[in-house]
């Protein structure tokens, strides 16, 4: 198996089990902990984050805060990121620089964003690892409810650099 296949393994199995995710947000995004979000569906092109309507993710309108909203989409496009960069030689860094959203219902339930940019993702990690460039990439992250409404959506921009050896 290559290297890089074996260490996108080896993350998708730490992000997809229970206790080695939750220590994972723990250590990395204890908010998202707090908040409740949870990967619900994860292969090499897409992955889908939820976040659930509770007290602690919610707004004083009775539905789920936009920030949590954001947090869920931007981890279902920064799951597939990290897994892309995982193996990586020279290692690749990965940073938001823009997000844009636009919030169409009321969600006043489980919200569950899916992502399906994972081959995108990876192109844009290897064309930075060939030409040693930065490269940006845009990634949309749809949120739906359980019935299928769609109550947000976003576009997060990735930048991809190869660090120097």
């Amino acid at each position: 198996m290559d290297p890089r296949e074996s260490a996108r393994s080896r993350f998708k199995r730490q992000v997809t089990g229970l206790w080695t995710f939750r220590l994972f947000l723990l250590s990395k995004l204890p908010i998202a902990l707090i908040t409740g979000i949870r990967i619900r569906a994860l292969d090499d092109n897409s992955c889908t984050v939820s976040v659930p309507f509770k007290w602690l993710s919610q707004n004083p309108f009775r539905s789920v805060y936009f920030a949590s909203q954001s947090m869920a989409a931007e981890m279902s496009t920064g799951v597939l990121s990290m897994m892309a960069i995982q193996g990586c030689e020279p290692p690749v860094s990965m940073l938001v620089t823009k997000v844009h959203a636009v919030f169409t219902k009321k969600a006043a339930a489980r919200v569950f964003f899916t992502c399906n940019d994972g081959e995108a993702i990876r192109k844009a990690v290897d064309q930075t690892m060939a030409s040693g460039e930065g490269v940006t990439i845009v990634c949309s992250s749809i949120g739906k409810l359980k019935d299928g409404t769609i109550v947000s959506s976003f576009e997060v921009e990735w930048s991809f650099k190869a660090r120097s050896k």
